[in-house]
């Protein structure tokens, strides 16, 4: 990865992350179908939430090694389509909080104070999440993160807002127990035991407000998965065909007949996806259910792709599957970046299918800020999967 030396101050004149992720906040909303007061309004809360890093000169390394993105920047958006003919959702995540030296008592403290003044903007209730302080923000807390926050943007200036939480706080060893009171506490009793197994639960995600149907997304990483497994993954009933999981896991990892142009057919090339684990997402809403009512399956295309090009070529063909015209994904890149997308692989960072009762399938292509750096593209791989981190 290429990224600015640290020399101790800015550049004079250096653009800072809240220019940078602003204008590209402001393109994105353009290509979502927002207005220009709604992308003003959006671009005011993202500054007003990243707090003084976003005066942080971008000629100056990251200020925390947050593990939000690849680059440390503490900003992701991403793209959701739908087979009705709309413009795409779209959403930015986002690390509030974001201090020097990672310290995560402290990003947790600034974090919930972020959201609740936000919440107090929009009058969005956090009462659920204040079920669950001492479960994710402990006085010592352990693991990656303290807390992020996700908006997705809709006209009118008002987000729908969730948090994104980590049950590793409280040890790495306790994270399978924390989700499991997590789910008791929300009423979802009989929820942790319809979970398929996993080797880590990285997040749980809450749904704040004006939500439909409000949910608890439990997310699981499955190391070393291999396809013919994916399908058994999703619990809920009804769910996606295991012919659709393994189609969309296929593409979206470059498992075709010859994806690195290397004579490798599909035939011969690794049925197990290595590297960087898949992750599965379960999503609670009926407290009286059996099971999840929402299966989301998330492939890190940009560890199984030589460059960025060759991602967009998948999720393109992936959208089309679904019946969604990729031309507002397409136009995504130049809306962050002035690179090609074949000088580097990382900007589309994830591809995912979700699923959930009562809805059709919905498409995401989750995109890099790319603030601090840009992973050089990849030499062709022997294999029909690359095994990078």
């Amino acid at each position: 990865m290429t990224a600015a030396e640290p020399d101790g101050r800015g550049r004079p004149g250096a653009p800072t992350l809240g220019v940078l992720t602003v204008g590209q906040l402001v393109r994105l909303c353009g290509i979502a179908g927002l207005g220009p007061a709604d992308a003003s309004a959006y671009a005011t809360v993202l500054v007003e939430a990243l707090g003084p890093v976003a005066e942080r000169p971008l000629d100056l390394p990251p200020l925390h090694r947050t593990f939000l993105s690849d680059d440390h920047t503490p900003v992701e958006y991403s793209l959701s389509f739908l087979p009705d003919g709309t413009p795409p959702t779209l959403r930015v995540l986002l690390e509030p909080g974001h201090v020097a030296g990672g310290n995560l008592a402290r990003n947790g403290r600034l974090g919930l104070e972020a959201v609740r003044d936000m919440a107090l903007r929009w009058n969005i209730s956090t009462d659920r999440l204040a079920e669950l302080e001492d479960l994710f923000f402990p006085s010592a807390p352990h693991g990656p993160l303290a807390l992020w926050c996700a908006l997705e943007l809709r006209a009118g200036g008002v987000p729908r807002m969730k948090v994104y939480l980590n049950p590793a706080a409280r040890g790495e060893n306790r994270s399978a127990e924390t989700v499991r009171e997590t789910l008791r506490r929300l009423g979802h009793r009989r929820a942790f035991a319809s979970l398929p197994a996993a080797d880590g639960f990285p997040f749980v995600a809450l749904d704040l407000g004006d939500w439909e149907s409000p949910r608890v997304k439990v997310y699981a990483r499955h190391d070393g998965l291999a396809v013919a497994e994916a399908p058994a993954l999703c619990r809920m009933d009804p769910g996606p065909g295991a012919a659709e999981v393994e189609h969309f896991l296929r593409t979206a990892a470059g498992l075709g007949p010859d994806p690195f142009g290397t004579g490798v057919r599909q035939a011969d090339a690794p049925a197990r996806i290595t590297g960087r684990p898949v992750l599965t997402c379960h999503s609670f809403t009926e407290t009286d259910g059996e099971g999840p009512s929402g299966f989301t399956l998330h492939v890190p295309v940009r560890a199984y792709a030589r460059h960025d090009g060759e991602a967009l070529d998948r999720a393109a063909a992936l959208l089309d599957r679904y019946g969604v015209d990729a031309t507002a994904l397409l136009r995504a890149p130049a809306a962050i970046t002035a690179r090609r997308p074949e000088d580097g692989v990382g900007l589309l960072a994830y591809l995912a299918l979700a699923h959930q009762h009562g809805r059709p399938p919905r498409v995401t292509a989750y995109l890099s800020a790319e603030a601090y750096g840009v992973h050089p593209a990849r030499a062709p791989q022997p294999t029909g999967v690359t095994t990078a981190g």
